[in-house]
C-alpha cells in the first residue's frame, strides 16, 4: 500500500460495511455519518461482513485513492459491535491487516518522567 505522509490519522469503521461501495459513496459515509473530512489525507478503513475484504480510502492531492486487500482463506480480526468510528495509529492498522486482534496485543507500558534525578 502506498501510504500518505507521516502524521496521518487512521479511522476504522467497526463492524461490516457494504463493499459494493466505491470511493464516492465511502467518502460520503465519512463526511455524512462520521462528520469527518474525507479530503484531509487521513486513512479511512472499512471491512466487509465476512471479514475477508478491507478497503482503505484516502485523498491524495487531486483524487481519492482506494486500496483493497482480499484474503483467500483467513479472516480479518476486525473490531465489531461499537457504534462509533475508531481512531488508530498506522502501527495498529498494520496489525489489523496482518490478522492480529487489537484487544489482545499488549506492549510495554509507556513511561513519563519529569526529571532524570
Amino acid at each position: 500500500m502506498i501510504l500518505p505522509a507521516s502524521g496521518v490519522r487512521v479511522y476504522v469503521a467497526p463492524g461490516g460495511t457494504d463493499m459494493r461501495k466505491a470511493s464516492g459513496t465511502l467518502s460520503m459515509l465519512v463526511q455524512g455519518e462520521w462528520a469527518l473530512d474525507p479530503f484531509s489525507g487521513h486513512l479511512f478503513a472499512f471491512c466487509n461482513r465476512r471479514r475477508n475484504l478491507v478497503k482503505v480510502l484516502y485523498w491524495d492531492r487531486n483524487g481519492f485513492c482506494l486500496w483493497q486487500k482480499r484474503l483467500e482463506r483467513e479472516r480479518f480480526r476486525w473490531p465489531a459491535g461499537r457504534a462509533e468510528v475508531l481512531e488508530l495509529d498506522m502501527r495498529r492498522l498494520r496489525w489489523l491487516l496482518e490478522g492480529l486482534e487489537l484487544e489482545k496485543i499488549r506492549g510495554h507500558r509507556e513511561l513519563a518522567y519529569t526529571t532524570v534525578l
